[in-house]
């Protein structure tokens, strides 16, 4: 590993973290090596890295301390927040501003920060389409990766813009759910809208794709997606590729859906609300072309879904 630039890797158990991990260990040959940072070394996918060859470091994002540790001596960065594991803006602002300030510490040469778009620029503070959440966020997961975007300046930073996983399909069980009448069906307020969405280990290898390019994409917003697609042709593409039959895809009205009472239930109504009414923007903010050109194995959705339907919940 002497020879080889070390990327740091943050959420290496997660799924973007995951998914640069595979990358590097893939290209053995690409002069750069994995540190995956995790909580718990002990935990399996941990194991298996370091089966497959990447130092295993435990740090904690609540913790600078031990980033600055688990950062040391490395080249790279890859910084990722889970706001699913909390459900809390406020902390996840606080993780980010550790990974940033802990980069800053260990003088690293490029730092690659997960963020997205925010959303409350897209509305003025008097539009009642949607609630306010967590006081003062439209979608919280989105406007405190933005906020969080100040951390990193004056660092060797990319902005990684990502989109909609279609993973969320088992990792969230949004998948179709078969009804008493054996037909499949799933709800969602998109309207006709395309919703931009990529496989998760696709994220991973774009970012490798940054780190190898270097240089040039420091100080630069990158977005990206894998395939623009509406709720209705998901729902042929699922009936097709998993053999189900028809697949009926109910669109309801965002209130509807933030009325399911399901944890997070108001963060995803309002988050594909943003999708919905504010497709020409979401999507314009990322691209597949640019996504290609880092990672040539760039997945559309059926290539996906043959990969991983044995995944999908029926």
């Amino acid at each position: 590993m002497a020879d080889k630039k070390i990327i740091a890797v943050v959420g290496a158990t997660g799924t973007q973290g995951g998914g640069l991990c595979q990358a590097i260990l893939a290209d053995p040959s690409g002069g750069f090596a994995v540190r995956a940072i995790t909580r718990d070394p002990n935990k399996d996918k941990a194991k298996a890295l370091a089966a497959q060859g990447a130092e295993i470091v435990q740090a904690n994002l609540d913790n600078i301390e031990s980033l600055k540790k688990a950062f040391s001596g490395a080249y790279g960065v890859y910084g990722v927040t889970n706001f699913w594991e909390h459900f809390s803006a406020e902390k996840e602002k606080a993780q980010a501003k550790n990974i940033a300030e802990a980069a800053k510490a260990a003088g690293v040469k490029h730092v690659i920060w997960s963020t997205l778009e925010d959303t409350r620029k897209l509305m003025q503070p008097g539009d009642k389409r949607m609630p306010f959440l967590q006081e003062k966020y439209r979608v919280p997961h989105f406007d405190a990766k933005a906020e969080a975007d100040a951390y990193f300046s004056g660092l060797p930073i990319t902005y990684l813009v990502t989109s909609f996983y279609w993973d969320n399909l088992y990792l969230f069980k949004l998948a179709p759910t078969k009804g008493d009448d054996g037909v499949y069906s799933w709800t969602f307020p998109m309207g006709n809208a395309k919703l931009a969405g990529i496989a998760a280990d696709d994220i991973g290898k774009v970012a490798y794709g940054i780190f190898k390019a270097g240089q040039q994409y420091i100080g630069k917003r990158v977005g990206i997606t894998g395939e623009n697609l509406t709720l209705s042709e998901i729902s042929q593409k699922l009936s097709k590729g998993l053999g189900i039959g028809a697949v009926k895809y109910n669109a309801v009205e965002p209130d509807t859906y933030r009325g399911f009472g399901f944890q997070g239930a108001d963060e995803m109504g309002n988050m594909f609300q943003v999708y919905r009414d504010f497709e020409k923007e979401v999507v314009e903010a990322r691209s597949a072309n640019v996504a290609r050109q880092l990672n040539p194995q760039l997945q559309t959705f059926d290539q996906w879904l043959a990969k991983n339907k044995s995944r999908i919940p029926l």
